[in-house]
């Protein structure tokens, strides 16, 4: 069974940063593109920040600039270093892992955590 969990989300200051990372465990023999997707209430899941196995990544408009996403194979981990955040970065984020399990290549979810940047 293959779980991704986040960790890093809570409450920050406009301009201030915030780090969120991911660890997927199981028996997973390979992972193709990790990331972070966003979503807030009443709007589609969007994709924030994708890293491929090459190492490869590519943002959001919205985040250049500020988001920076990398990876450590070793650990099965994907970080993504926010800086300058805004207010409109206020969502739940979502860890997305393309990887292959039991000999099949799937997509899977982490469970969410949390953004808010307010004063």
């Amino acid at each position: 069974q293959v779980q991704l969990v986040e960790s890093g989300g809570g409450l920050v200051q406009p301009g201030g940063s915030l780090r969120l990372s991911c660890a997927a465990s199981g028996s997973i023999f390979s992972i193709n593109a990790m990331g972070w997707y966003r979503q807030v209430p009443g709007k589609e899941r969007e994709l924030v920040a994708i890293i491929t196995s090459s190492g490869s990544a590519n943002y959001a408009d919205s985040v250049k600039g500020r988001f920076t996403i990398f990876r450590d194979d070793v650990k099965k981990t994907v970080t993504l270093q926010m800086s300058s955040l805004k207010p409109e970065d206020t969502a739940d984020y979502y860890c997305y892992a393309h990887l292959m399990y039991s000999g099949r290549w799937n997509d899977y979810w982490g469970q969410g955590t949390q953004v808010t940047v307010s004063s």
